[in-house]
């Protein structure tokens, strides 16, 4: 009759121990959907390798073995997330304390009041870091075509910003930075 196949074998193993696993995990994690992402991640590792489980109660402490493994990588994803997080909210108060609201909103509103092409084009180059020739591309037109609407598109921000009383030779470099901190 020889052994099982391997869709077969895995399944048995499923069924034998996905209560227990189930009751491992739950007690490990501090959600539901931790628990299922374990547990998910646990019995999916082991489809991938149904041929390294050992056979009868061996299997069941193997599968303890790769749960442990599964929630330690959960626990370090989850303190990098964190530390992330933190590292960001201590740049956005640094950013946020260093420049005005009043010339943040200021920014925004001249940015606003530019045609919907404007600032597209304007976008592409502060926020997307695009060429003319990656933005002729883009837009489909040519690189010189590019050139004259930003060349026309800067024109018209400086306007609104001058209106706005904020100077563009002066305030260019902050406003785009105030733009992407704003989108």
């Amino acid at each position: 009759m020889g052994p099982p196949e391997p869709g077969q074998r895995f399944e048995a193993i499923y069924l034998a121990h996905y209560a227990d696993l189930l009751a491992y995990v739950r007690r490990r994690t501090e959600s539901p959907d931790d628990a299922a992402d374990a547990l998910s991640e646990t019995f999916a590792t082991a489809w991938r390798r149904v041929d390294d489980i050992p056979e009868g109660e061996q299997a069941r402490l193997w599968l303890y073995g790769v749960a442990r493994l599964v929630l330690a990588n959960q626990r370090r994803g989850e303190m990098r997330r964190t530390a992330l997080a933190t590292r960001l909210r201590a740049e956005l108060k640094t950013w946020d304390e260093s420049s005005p609201r009043h010339d943040r909103d200021a920014v925004r509103a001249a940015f606003e009041r530019l045609s919907p092409d404007d600032r597209e084009l304007l976008s592409l180059v502060s926020w997307e870091g695009l060429d003319s020739a990656q933005i002729a591309t883009v837009l489909g037109c040519s690189r010189g075509a590019v050139r004259l609407r930003l060349h026309r598109a800067r024109k018209r921000l400086a306007r609104e910003l001058h209106a706005a009383d904020l100077d563009l030779v002066a305030y260019g470099p902050r406003a785009v930075a105030l733009l992407k901190g704003q989108s």
